[in-house]
């Protein structure tokens, strides 16, 4: 029996491993399965452990006011130090690009235990876009013994740096936690009340689009666009709300005050009052708090197309039909570029909203993104995964 230990802390990473945990627990016989959390983002990352059904055997509960990326490393590294020793795991699991990867890989290095890499491969090879991400998951392969690749792109891109280990093309397990939302929430008319409901009371009712209205989600919380890039962002948003208010645009407002300030700057919202507002005389326009797993993928299945600087959303989006405009300069997801799911926009505000306003007046062009193939597989990465583990 193998003894596995899964490690990851903030939301998209527990939306992408969670699906991989449930997957090695239904082999009992194969595997002892363990989850260590970080809680590198605290609030979103236990909301999706709830949707899920995971209970982590291990919380090094890292998060405090203000932290920078030195002390998540150093919180990491040497929270799981203890871990590790207590866990004893012959295999060590972490996902993508955080740094609570890269220091969780560098930590089983030290105790000279593999490390399994879910999603990659990924590369933009430029060390500044996104960051500090690029730097983390070209560490984090460096430290990799298994490298479970969610496309052939990145499989090359892994190959061409000649890492060590075994390299697997698996699809990306997003999309298996995607069709499980939607599995639970088309098969359960309660729950989808309750959603709608939760949704509704955050800010955003799903009975504004009744009458054939459209909905464009906007997500934006990169470091590298922070300060003139996210400024360039919002003034867009204010000027697709001033020219399409027959449109509503609804943004989630991250947590990070290098989110929020801007945005209460820009649209003059009172940062002590709830983020359930609409922004001034643009009634269209929804700044509400980050919404759970389940609420967020309602509300994505709802929109008309989407407006982000995600990298997971580069992925998701395209699996329920809806374009993409990522509002950065560079991608480590070039398939969905090439596919035609994504299109690269930038910062440049002019450029988001020609853009923006060519999907929504293009029906052409619309429809060839929306039904433009998903590149990032079917559901079954997951068992791809444990099937490679299977056979090691």
């Amino acid at each position: 029996m193998k003894k596995l230990l899964l490690v990851f802390g903030t939301r998209p990473e527990a939306v992408k491993m969670c699906p991989l945990v449930k997957a090695f627990q239904q082999h009992p016989d194969a595997f002892q399965t363990s989850v260590c959390v970080t809680g590198q983002h605290r609030q979103m990352l236990d909301q999706v452990l709830a949707v899920f059904d995971v209970n982590p055997d291990y919380d090094l509960d890292i998060m405090s006011p203000g932290q920078n990326l030195y002390d998540i490393t150093s919180r990491v590294l040497t929270g799981m130090n203890d871990v590790l020793r207590r866990a004893a795991p012959d295999i060590v699991f972490v996902h993508g690009d955080t740094t609570t990867s890269f220091a969780a890989a560098l930590a089983a290095s030290y105790q000279h235990i593999p490390v399994a890499h879910v999603e990659a491969g990924l590369r933009t090879y430029n060390p500044l876009s996104p960051w500090p991400e690029e730097l983390n998951r070209q560490l984090t392969a460096r430290l990799s013994c298994y490298h479970f690749a969610p496309t052939s792109q990145a499989a090359c891109n892994l190959r061409s740096e000649q890492v060590q280990g075994r390299i697997v093309v698996t699809g990306n397990t997003v999309i298996d936690a995607l069709h499980i939302a939607l599995r639970r929430l088309r098969g359960d008319a309660a729950l989808m009340h309750r959603v709608g409901g939760r949704l509704a009371e955050a800010g955003y009712p799903l009975t504004r689009l009744s009458n054939g209205r459209r909905m464009v989600l906007i997500t934006g919380h990169r470091r590298e666009n922070f300060g003139e890039g996210f400024v360039r962002m919002l003034t867009a948003f204010k000027e697709l709300a001033d020219t399409y208010p027959q449109v509503d645009f609804v943004y989630p407002v991250h947590l990070n005050p290098n989110v929020r300030r801007p945005v209460a700057e820009i649209f003059g919202i009172d940062t002590a009052q709830e983020w359930r507002v609409k922004a001034g005389v643009h009634c269209n326009l929804f700044f509400i708090n980050p919404l759970e797993y389940l609420e967020f993928i309602l509300l994505m299945e709802h929109s008309t197309l989407v407006l982000t600087d995600s990298g997971g959303i580069q992925e998701e989006a395209p699996g329920l039909g809806k374009p993409v405009l990522v509002m950065r300069d560079t991608t480590e997801r070039p398939e969905a570029v090439e596919a035609g799911t994504v299109r690269l926009v930038g910062t440049d505000r002019r450029t988001i909203v020609a853009e923006t306003v060519r999907l929504l007046t293009d029906s052409a062009c619309y429809n060839q993104m929306s039904h433009a193939v998903n590149p990032y597989g079917d559901g079954h990465a997951c068992e791809s995964i444990v099937h490679a583990i299977m056979q090691a």
